[in-house]
């Protein structure tokens, strides 16, 4: 009895053994199905909010571009291409847009996509009552920022400063769009995130459909399928994008592994097939032995320390500039970095062009140079000043990556060297970063700003008074006087004079310390095929191929 069920037993073991076999054929060590293609890449973190009207950061960002797309978008090197619109016309004065979408345009859902959920998810960017960060960024439209900032509480005034915005829906096809001036790069700036459109029932039906991968919807090249919070995305194409057939991957999958060094093993492993960032020594030993799956790019983007203005001492301006010429950048892109970053000696960096073809980094030329005696000197005018005798202790505040400590740990030991202060080190979640620069709870804190479109006008309007990403405390009037004129000027070079007076007040005052303008180092593996860049965004996937 006991042999024959045990010969019973080998029979159903071998059974179950061959049906595992047959079954698990399916699945590779990715998790994805045999034969699929599907890209594994990590997002470091959890986004704050993958909504069009709630995103601010590029934790946000990179999903989100593979999920949205707007009226235009960029193909490689940056160039502005017809994306939801066709086609656009521009008025004599330059001040009113109109954008002609194209037939039969699908959200992921198989809801219609018309003009009517650009202007819908504009005017609700714009809402008062919603909290976006980058609502700012829609000021360039009449109007808008009149509704934006307004304190009204009747709802009707309220609805008629909502009519007086500048961008209307003339039919299912057609959005027209009018500026309160001339704004030269507005074709590129319609590509940005926070103008990406919203399905208007579905944001009236849930206004939490953002949250979940189960209520998602968008109308980029891929889908949201899952979504387990602090722990991975999952993202497969999307049959309603418009030019699905150029889309050869069948999804993407994001992991949140915070750290560089263990996401790096990772991808030795082949548990990834794009890693960026990465750990600062491993940029270093894959440039030097010309491994082909190291890639590099440039990025219009800085690197750079905010200082709290509204707390002691740094309200100073001498102590802030002390600080500032007393590290040493190029200590820190060879020794620390070494992906090919360029020591800041100003904050807007290479990436946007004069008329006359030159950077206007290059006119602008640098703004200060490193001198340790002069630090010392200013440090102590700032503290007498300010009736201090010494620097009190205080804190950088950095986001949790390998990078950002060794650049902190590499700063706090020249302040320590050459001004004799004492600096802790904090660090934290992105997010939680995020929210304490919000509140100005923080006294210097780790920052960096990638710019949304290729003007040097994306770099500075973040310091005017009224943007939401200041994050400073810092406010002047001048400042805020030349950004407006460089807005209103419809000469370019005029603007490119006012935006270069407006910079030098911004470093003659030195809310912020520049440490140094970014490349982008990043590896793919040699079986992916068609990832580019564009100079204001990270590697960019949604034309990607696996072999």
């Amino acid at each position: 009895m006991k042999k024959s069920f045990s010969i019973f037993l080998s029979f159903v073991l071998l059974f179950m053994l061959a049906l595992t076999g047959c079954g698990g054929g399916d699945k590779s060590a990715g998790g994805e199905k045999a034969g699929e293609k599907i890209l594994r890449v990590n997002n470091s973190t959890e986004p704050g909010s993958l909504h069009p009207a709630r995103a601010q950061g590029t934790h946000d960002s990179w999903p989100m571009r593979h999920l949205f797309v707007g009226l235009t978008m960029k193909e490689e090197g940056g160039k502005i291409v017809p994306a939801m619109a066709e086609k656009w016309d521009i008025s004599p004065d330059k001040k009113k847009y109109t954008f002609h979408l194209r037939d039969g345009l699908k959200w992921s859902n198989g809801d219609p996509l018309t003009a009517h959920d650009f202007e819908y998810a504009w005017k609700y960017v714009l809402n008062p009552s919603t909290p976006s960060d980058y609502a700012w960024i829609l000021y360039y439209i009449d109007g808008a920022q009149q509704y934006n900032e307004s304190k009204e509480k009747d709802p009707q005034k309220l609805k008629a400063l909502e009519d007086k915005v500048g961008v209307k829906a003339l039919d299912d096809k057609t959005l027209e769009v009018k500026l309160k001036n001339p704004t030269p790069f507005f074709e590129e700036l319609v590509s940005f995130y926070t103008y990406f459109p919203i399905d208007k029932k579905v944001q009236e039906q849930n206004p939490n459909w953002a949250n979940d991968a189960k209520t998602f919807v968008s109308n980029g090249p891929f889908k949201l399928v899952e979504w387990q919070h602090k722990s991975h995305l999952k993202m497969a194409k999307n049959e309603n994008y418009f030019e699905k057939d150029r889309i050869k991957l069948d999804g993407i999958h994001w992991t949140m592994v915070e750290d560089e060094n263990t996401a790096w093993q990772s991808f030795r492993s082949g548990d990834y097939d794009l890693l960026y960032p990465l750990p600062s020594d491993v940029i270093g030993q894959l440039k030097s032995s010309n491994s082909p799956e190291f890639k590099s790019a440039i990025q219009f983007a800085t690197y750079f320390y905010r200082f709290n203005t509204t707390k002691k001492p740094f309200n100073n301006k001498k102590v802030r500039l002390a600080l500032t010429l007393a590290i040493d950048r190029n200590t820190i892109t060879q020794n620390v970095t070494q992906g090919g970053e360029k020591p800041a000696f100003g904050y807007v960096g290479p990436g946007a062009k004069e008329p006359s073809g030159k950077e206007f980094q290059e006119v602008s030329g640098n703004f200060f140079k490193e001198d340790v005696a002069l630090a010392k000197r200013l440090l102590a005018e700032g503290l007498k000043e300010e009736g201090m005798t010494s620097m009190p202790k205080f804190t950088i505040l950095y986001n949790t990556l390998d990078a950002h400590k060794r650049i902190a740990e590499a700063i706090q030991e020249m302040w320590r060297k050459n001004l004799g202060l004492k600096v802790r080190l904090e660090n934290v979640e992105f997010q939680v970063k995020i929210d304490r620069e919000h509140k100005l709870d923080y006294d210097v804190s780790r920052s960096g700003w990638i710019a949304d479109y290729t003007d040097p006008m994306t770099m500075l309007e973040m310091f005017t008074s009224y943007s939401k990403q200041n994050d400073t405390g810092w406010k002047n009037k001048e400042y805020d006087a030349l950004i407006d004129q460089a807005q209103k000027a419809a000469d370019q070079a005029k603007r490119m004079e006012l935006m270069h007076k407006a910079e030098k007040i911004l470093m003659d005052e030195m809310p912020i310390m520049p440490i140094y303008f970014y490349a982008m180092p990043y590896a793919v593996k040699e079986n992916v095929t068609g990832v580019y860049t564009v100079p204001d965004e990270y590697p960019v996937m949604k034309y990607a191929d696996k072999k």
